[in-house]
């Protein structure tokens, strides 16, 4: 794809300053960008899953469609440790502030991709939907759909700090979008949980549920492959901007 001489030099500018390391970008600046240049980040961005394809997102109506036609709306169910559960709708969720960053992302097999634009929602944003007991210190992450079953498990978990996800300097969030858009199938739609400073596999994909417990659970990964711990830090050589909690 070639562009006129001036639009061409704009373009390589802007590009060049998103490499610089930009922690945090608007959507419209994102937006910018030549849609070859935002598919380039797409086909760096491998896809690896483990749930069964058994159901779909419809963004544009806010329901899972199920493999044998069925629908039904999402919700984000917000329990555990809370005073009251919460339900949100995906209509409600995107009702929230939302905000943008563009962000590394490394995955536990060795691979990174830099300067990936997630798009959602802030979690002192959304945990304010409920009224957190001071017992809970972590967020239990649980998917929609199924995987083969695991130590007890059927679907997708994992657990992350509330200190981690309450603290800005984390860059955590709930993703809703990718590349400016609604998060594909493939990418963990409706919603998936974003940690920079921790390997891939702590980002649950397809999150319905966000349990508040007192003690971390072992996730699915972990279960599958017990050398990976309940905490993956991502190492500090992989890291373009140091870990905000040290060590």
């Amino acid at each position: 794809m070639r562009f006129p001489p001036n639009t061409d030099s704009k373009r390589r500018s802007l590009l060049k300053f998103l490499a610089g390391g930009a922690v945090v970008i608007g959507t419209g600046l994102w937006n910018l960008l030549p849609a070859c240049a935002r598919q380039a980040i797409a086909s760096r961005f491998r896809t690896n899953t483990v749930e069964k394809k058994n159901f779909r997102f419809d963004p544009a109506r806010g329901e899972i469609v199920w493999k044998d036609g069925r629908r039904e709306p999402y919700r984000l169910v917000l329990d555990g440790l809370v005073e009251t559960p919460a339900s949100l709708t995906y209509a409600q969720l995107r009702a929230l502030p939302q905000l943008q960053r563009t962000i590394d992302f490394h995955c536990v097999e060795g691979w990174s991709v830099e300067n990936v634009p997630w798009g959602g929602v802030a979690y002192r944003d959304l945990f304010a939907k409920v009224k957190i007991s001071p017992q809970a210190k972590y967020a239990v992450f649980h998917a929609l759909g199924q995987t083969e079953s695991l130590g007890g498990l059927t679907h997708y978990v994992e657990s992350l700090p509330l200190r981690d996800l309450m603290n800005p300097a984390m860059n955590t969030l709930l993703a809703l979008d990718m590349d400016g858009a609604p998060l594909t199938d493939e990418r963990g739609a409706p919603a998936r949980a974003v940690s920079p400073f921790d390997l891939g596999y702590k980002g649950c994909k397809f999150v319905t549920r966000v349990e508040f417990t007192a003690e971390p659970t072992l996730g699915w990964w972990t279960r599958a492959n017990p050398i990976y711990g309940v905490y993956a830090p991502v190492e500090k050589s992989r890291l373009r901007t140091p870990d905000p909690r040290g060590g």
